[in-house]
């Protein structure tokens, strides 16, 4: 915990270590966080850095202050991730999962590439790609449902990206840099709101009988080498309920 190296701020570090314990459902709902104080005595920072990580999880979602009761957790589901926030989760931690994450229903196939990933992947439409798709869930239920689309030849040098099981050895595109010894060097990134169609609201596992009203958060990820060529194009719908977020950091 407090002893760990990490070379992350005090604060943020602190803020990190509720974020798992709340993400993974480790800190119910309703649960009270130690006060300031008690916080800075179990970390060993100023109470001014015990706040700070406080106000990161308020700023985050997870938890309220209650005036003369405490921080307590709150109830809601993550926000969803992008194909490009995996692949810097991954290329971190060497897991494309979120904190309380898992990833199930792992599918795999060469297929005919569609009009739409063809034009993303830059070939011809109907030439054979790799599709592989996953659902990542957590304990609210799905967080996205995932699609990769790869050019064939990367499925052909690495065999198991067309298998229908879960990755080892890395993620999908560390396997391709590693087969090819190009690095991906940029991406493209996109995200819009859908109306619910038959098709996402199968991918997504909801009653066809009650369908959504709610738009879907659809995000791409286009992912490019050092040598210029197209390695990957990701499709993520978000499940009901999700948002996308994203931070950085700000300096004057």
């Amino acid at each position: 915990m407090a002893g760990q190296a990490d070379n992350r701020a005090p604060y943020a570090r602190i803020a990190a270590h509720y974020i798992e314990l709340i993400s993974s459902g480790q800190l119910q709902p309703g649960t009270l966080l130690p006060s300031i104080k008690n916080l800075a005595a179990e970390w060993k920072v100023s109470t001014a850095t015990a706040e700070k990580a406080l106000r990161k999880l308020r700023n985050e979602g997870l938890v309220r202050g209650i005036h003369g009761i405490g921080t307590e957790v709150l109830d809601r589901p993550a926000s969803m991730s992008s194909g490009s926030q995996r692949q810097d989760r991954g290329r971190v931690t060497g897991s494309s999962w979120g904190a309380g994450e898992r990833s199930d229903s792992h599918q795999a196939a060469v297929v005919p590439a569609p009009d739409d990933v063809a034009q993303a992947l830059d070939i011809q439409p109907g030439s054979d790609v790799v599709r592989r798709s996953r659902v990542y869930r957590d304990r609210h239920g799905i967080v996205a449902h995932s699609t990769s689309w790869i050019p064939a030849r990367y499925g052909q040098m690495i065999p198991q990206l067309a298998a229908s099981e879960r990755l080892t050895g890395g993620t999908s595109l560390q396997l391709i840099a590693q087969a090819t010894g190009h690095p991906i060097s940029h991406r493209i990134d996109t995200a819009s709101a859908h109306l619910l169609t038959p098709e996402y609201a199968q991918l997504l596992e909801l009653d066809p009988d009650a369908p959504s009203t709610d738009p879907v958060v659809v995000m791409t990820a286009k992912f490019v080498d050092s040598e210029g060529n197209i390695v990957e194009y990701g499709v993520d719908l978000g499940g009901p309920g999700r948002t996308w977020r994203t931070e950085s950091e700000v300096t004057a």
